[in-house]
């Protein structure tokens, strides 16, 4: 199956490859994206080519989907939105995304994540959606509950990140919930 290219109004979601490394380095290296992201940051360029890698094979393998958010304005790579420990079997996956600190606060997120969702539900037929959040990150919390995740309650210790512990919330959306939302 060839890659999915999404399109929203102002964004382009393709899929990643070596030559967008540096961009996602630069994103990812950064203390203040990765705070609540469940890694430390980037250190060295090529741990941006080992996660394309992983990408890669984690679609391949029908684990994953991940892509790079591009600006149609200009082209530039801005973050990425993706599926993780997806399951056809079972109809369920957990999105994950994050951007550039430069594009926060200007509606890019919902319009990714919601295009996700849109694929997820409509063209992949999942049930269930889920997001494990850390509890300060309250701009994500927000993105979720937006766009109709509920919270389903604290995984205490969930994360190990930095020889830290970290308690995370678990949100889902249901495919019935979701079009619900798209009929009001």
């Amino acid at each position: 199956m060839p890659f999915p290219i999404l399109e929203t109004k102002r964004l382009k979601l393709i899929e990643l490859t070596h030559q967008h490394a540096n961009a996602v380095y630069e994103i990812l290296s950064l203390d203040v994206v990765t705070q609540f992201y469940g890694t430390s940051p980037f250190t060295l360029p090529a741990e941006a080519n080992r996660l394309i890698d992983i990408y890669y094979k984690n679609y391949l393998d029908k684990r994953g989907i991940r892509w790079g958010i591009k600006l149609k304005e200009n082209q530039r790579i801005i973050g990425t939105v993706g599926l993780n420990v997806l399951h056809l079997k079972n109809k369920r996956a957990e999105i994950g995304y994050e951007l550039h600190p430069s594009c926060w606060r200007k509606g890019f997120a919902v319009e990714a994540v919601s295009e996700v969702l849109k694929f997820s539900f409509k063209k992949l037929e999942l049930n269930r959606i889920g997001a494990v959040v850390y509890p300060e990150n309250n701009a994500s919390l927000s993105l979720l509950e937006k766009l109709g995740f509920s919270n389903e309650g604290l995984l205490r210790g969930y994360i190990l990140q930095d020889g830290v512990f970290h308690d995370t919330f678990m949100l889902s959306l249901l495919k019935q919930e979701w079009e619900k939302s798209q009929e009001e």
